[in-house]
């Protein structure tokens, strides 16, 4: 990652998105693998409809604070605050209960489904039929399965993926299974979505329109959206916040021209010689 671009940026003006309330909030938060820290007394809040970007060098412990909020990490101190009521330990099933969706650094589609079936997965948690019903597909059940398809076929004409919505996921080239992973995460009609580096590997048009689908769904949706990502130049035009994480320890949050402008995060990334 380059502080250059963080200075050089173009200060893109946001959309004037109206923030809410605090939906989730990050209070002590320390995060331990036996002797290793990983996370270390780390505090701060995402509010409704903003997007909330979290970045740092490598090693900084920016996944390992994703991995704490959709509960597949369970720190040792702190307590998460969600909605106002204290979030107890919880896997990562419940998280997406409560409406936290997220997409992974590394792409964990099924790679022998259509575009399609992939982004349905999306719909499991809001399926109220079981599973003899669906197997039978008749009457509530088929009606239901018609309604979770209609969804489907929205978002896959919002992500403009409708030439490849019958192809096989693992025919696809990085940048469009990208668009698949976002597209499941939509599916599940989050309140948080949780994006982890959706831009590393593309090109600069990949990026392009994947920074027009961010802001889209911040925009139309209303979705509240935490970003990790180490293209600085994105990062300072799409986010509303930024919170800097360097060695599992928190030197930075503020507004993209407050965190330029910190010195602690400047000399996070140049060192501090320079």
């Amino acid at each position: 990652m380059d502080m250059t671009d963080m200075n050089t940026a173009a200060a893109a003006p946001h959309s004037g998105r109206r923030q809410g309330e605090v939906i989730l909030d990050l209070q002590n938060i320390s995060l331990r693998f036996g002797g290793v820290k990983a996370l270390t007394d780390i505090s701060f809040n995402i509010r409704e409809h903003e997007i909330r970007a979290i970045i740092g060098p490598n090693g900084a412990g920016k996944s390992s604070m994703l991995n704490v909020i959709n509960g597949v990490y369970h720190p040792q101190e702190g307590k998460i605050m969600f909605r106002g009521q204290q979030r107890q330990k919880m896997e990562p099933h419940m998280a997406a209960q409560q409406g936290i969706a997220r997409t992974f650094q590394n792409i964990a589609l099924f790679k022998g489904m259509s575009v399609l079936d992939n982004i349905m997965t999306g719909r499991n948690l809001k399926m109220k039929s079981n599973i003899f019903q669906q197997a039978l597909w008749l009457g509530p059940a088929l009606r239901e399965e018609i309604a979770h398809r209609e969804r489907v076929e929205e978002i896959i004409d919002f992500l403009e993926i409708q030439h490849i919505r019958k192809t096989p996921v693992g025919a696809l080239p990085y940048g469009l299974q990208k668009r698949v992973d976002l597209g499941r995460a939509l599916a599940m009609e989050p309140q948080i979505l949780l994006l982890d580096e959706p831009m590393a590997g593309m090109n600069v048009e990949e990026k392009q329109d994947m920074c027009r689908f961010i802001l889209d769904i911040s925009d139309q949706f209303g979705t509240t959206i935490v970003l990790i990502e180490h293209d600085m130049g994105v990062v300072m035009d799409i986010s509303d916040r930024v919170v800097v994480l360097d060695y599992g320890k928190k030197i930075g949050d503020g507004t993209p021209d407050e965190v330029r402008n910190n010195q602690d995060v400047i000399n996070a990334y140049l060192g501090s010689g320079h």
